[in-house]
C-alpha cells in the first residue's frame, strides 16, 4: 500500500473514531444536558472532529457535504470514497 493511501486510511480511521466519541456524548447529553463535564467532553472533541474533517479536505478533498467549500459543494461525491477500492 502506497504511504499516501496508508496516511488517508489512517486519518480516516481516526475520523471515524472521533466522531463515534461525539455522537456518544450527544446521547449522553440528550438525558443529562447539564452536565458541565461532559458538555467540554463533546466541545473539544467537535473540535477534534472538525480539524480532522478539513484536514482530510485539504489533502483528499471534502469527506462530508458540510465540509466542502460553497463553491464546489457537489464535487465530493466525483472523487473515489475513502471505502472504495478495498484500501480500508
Amino acid at each position: 500500500m502506497k504511504g499516501n493511501q496508508m496516511e488517508q486510511m489512517k486519518l480516516f480511521q481516526w475520523i471515524n473514531m472521533v466522531s463515534f466519541a461525539v455522537n456518544d456524548i450527544v446521547l449522553y447529553l440528550d438525558t443529562h444536558p447539564m452536565d458541565q463535564e461532559a458538555i467540554a467532553y463533546f466541545n473539544h472533541f467537535r473540535e477534534v472532529r472538525m480539524h480532522a474533517l478539513k484536514e482530510y479536505e485539504d489533502c483528499y478533498g471534502p469527506l462530508t457535504v458540510d465540509t466542502a467549500k460553497p463553491e464546489q459543494k457537489w464535487l465530493w461525491a466525483m472523487q473515489p470514497m475513502p471505502w472504495e477500492g478495498g484500501n480500508c
